[in-house]
């Protein structure tokens, strides 16, 4: 199958290059940045000079159905959102390891890693055939270039604390050779996975742009350059993203994927996500409520799914505001939360209530945290009494002794009425207590700069989710160092909190680890940075159409290059 067979703007572009039909590829760019315009016709020209595989399982586009949009696109240097970060490792670029189905690193960019006896130097042998999709090959100068701008305070990469015992800067990583490189480290705790969470990216497209100039550049949403599986077709803000098949994805690595096009959908309102699914113009409904699951069993060409998660929802406090500066608010907002009533109501049971971040997966969860913080509304009103908020006006609602009123706003993102649902219910059983809340609901991306941005933190509280990584590390969440950085939401400011993570990840024996991870546990119940809420189990509505899709806690597209479609079971067409 040629390039030229797929339905796409790039196929056009491939076609007409080859036709030499320069006003019509002219066209296909205009309106474009600059660096899009150079860089695009590289990515068609490189392309269009492989063949396409043949044969069953090969061919028909995948249509993934989803609320959100990827807010930073395909820029892994300053993206936080976790539908993001997933089509970046899976899909249109690559990380230096991954992880099996049991969770254990296997090679992906890198062939073999290897670690000196002492912990303090990692090595990587990286593939020699794996290369840009603009033919460039990819090397460990683009390791090298990735980890210095990552940890460059200048790009405000979302997740620095990953190598927050990495030796930083130029000290810290010398390339050995063009496929091999070397980092310098503190001994810690799983050290691996930051290599697993965060995509490589191409230093001879970024090299020349300045670092805090990176979160703007056209790469990001308009024409991503990638390495992985899957090449960058399209983008249609607010509305969908497309990719084709890499057809020169190494063939050591699977070789290229099955499907031929994929594309994600961006429907923000969920009924009408459902109704999508429904009539088969998607294939495939990302974490749908609990409550859509009979509707979705119901159809015959769907099946509904669950499957273990790492994440968590909760309400995150901004600590800063002196409604909630006293931990003792916090708790007392939590026990007037029937949290086991949500469970029950929104997600039918498809989860349990949280009391901290460390998910019922992982190694390191508390058990006997599991009842900590139970619903107590007359304990509540107790510890209001105590913290010195008390009805003073006769109107139902606190105040302190300065007059002023315990009055929350609590944001949602749109299209999230699991998210509305909570804020509602909230707002009903606080007023209970004396506690106003006033649900506001905003735009994904606008939430994201409101909460994310150290300068605006313009929330009281925000119902969202948190997607743990396998290595648990919550520097970026709670460490007083980390106040003014993207995730230090809270504000929160606790010794005992700081000494415990700067502790835990540098504790190699799990065995010796476990009595301080649950010490930090039960720290987070009393002080209260969130209101945790519960541990979902993941959801997916499906057409049976599509096959082979593997759903754990790796996320839904860790098995996308082996997605495929039965030949008569593809649409002609698809948006």
């Amino acid at each position: 199958m040629k390039p030229r067979s797929l339905a796409t703007s790039w196929a056009f572009l491939v076609f007409s290059l080859a036709a030499g039909c320069g006003d019509q590829a002219a066209r296909s760019l205009a309106g474009l940045p600059e660096f899009c315009r150079d860089v695009l016709p590289r990515v068609a020209e490189h392309l269009a000079g492989f063949e396409h595989p043949t044969g069953e399982r090969y061919g028909g586009t995948a249509v993934v159905g989803t609320i959100g949009e990827l807010a930073d696109g395909m820029n892994a240097l300053v993206s936080s959102a976790y539908e993001s970060t997933q089509h970046q490792t899976f899909l249109n670029l690559m990380t230096l390891i991954r992880f099996d189905g049991g969770f254990e690193p296997e090679p992906y960019l890198a062939r073999t890693w290897e670690l000196n006896e002492e912990s303090t130097e990692l090595t990587f042998h990286l593939r020699d055939d794996v290369f840009w999709h603009d033919g460039t090959p990819t090397t460990a100068r683009d390791v090298e270039f990735t980890y210095l701008r990552a940890t460059d305070p200048a790009t405000a990469f979302p997740n620095q604390a990953f190598w927050t015992h990495y030796v930083p800067g130029p000290d810290g990583v010398e390339v050995l050779d063009d496929h091999t490189i070397l980092f310098r480290l503190r001994p810690h705790a799983e050290l691996l996975d930051p290599w697993r969470a965060t995509a490589i990216m191409p230093e001879h497209l970024l090299r020349d742009v300045a670092p805090a100039e990176l979160r703007q550049h056209p790469y990001g949403n308009r024409c991503p350059v990638g390495n992985g599986p899957f090449v960058f077709e399209d983008h249609r803000a607010d509305a969908s993203w497309s990719f084709v098949r890499n057809p020169a994805f190494p063939e050591g690595l699977g070789g290229p994927p099955y499907l031929a096009r994929y594309v994600l959908r961006i429907i923000p309102e969920q009924t009408t996500l459902l109704t999508e699914l429904l009539t088969e113009n998607i294939d495939f409904m990302i974490n749908p409520p609990a409550s859509q699951e009979p509707q979705i069993t119901g159809a015959s060409h769907l099946q509904f799914r669950t499957f273990p998660w790492r994440s968590y929802d909760f309400v995150g406090w901004n600590t800063r505001r002196p409604q909630l500066a006293d931990a003792r608010v916090r708790r007392a907002i939590t026990m007037a939360t029937n949290r086991a009533e949500i469970v029950e109501a929104l997600l039918l049971g498809y989860g349990e209530v949280a009391n901290a971040g460390v998910p019922p997966i992982h190694w390191a969860f508390h058990e006997g945290n599991r009842d900590a913080l139970p619903y107590d509304p007359a304990g509540a009103r107790a510890l209001l009494d105590e913290a010195g908020w008390v009805d003073r006006d006769g109107d139902g609602i606190r105040e302190n002794s300065e007059g002023v009123r315990l009055d929350l706003s609590i944001k949602y993102n749109d299209g999230n009425q699991d998210r509305q649902d909570i804020a509602e219910i909230m707002q009903a059983q606080l007023r209970e207590v004396g506690i106003a809340v006033r649900p506001q609901v905003v735009e994904w991306a606008t939430l994201l700069s409101q909460i994310n941005t150290p300068e605006v933190r313009d929330f009281d509280g925000v119902v969202i989710g948190w997607v743990a990584e396998f290595r648990l590390d919550d520097t970026d969440l709670h460490h007083s160092r980390n106040l003014n950085q993207p995730y230090g939401w809270s504000g929160t400011n606790d010794p005992r909190l700081d000494l415990l993570l700067d502790t835990l990840p540098l504790i190699v024996d799990r065995a010796e680890a476990i009595p301080l991870w649950h010490d930090y546990q039960e720290l987070l119940v009393e002080v209260q940075p969130y209101t945790y809420l519960y541990f979902p189990l993941r959801r997916a509505g499906l057409n049976r159409r599509l096959q082979n899709v593997v759903l754990d806690a790796r996320g839904e597209w860790a098995g996308i290059q082996e997605w495929w479609i039965p030949a008569d079971r593809r649409r002609a067409s698809a948006p």
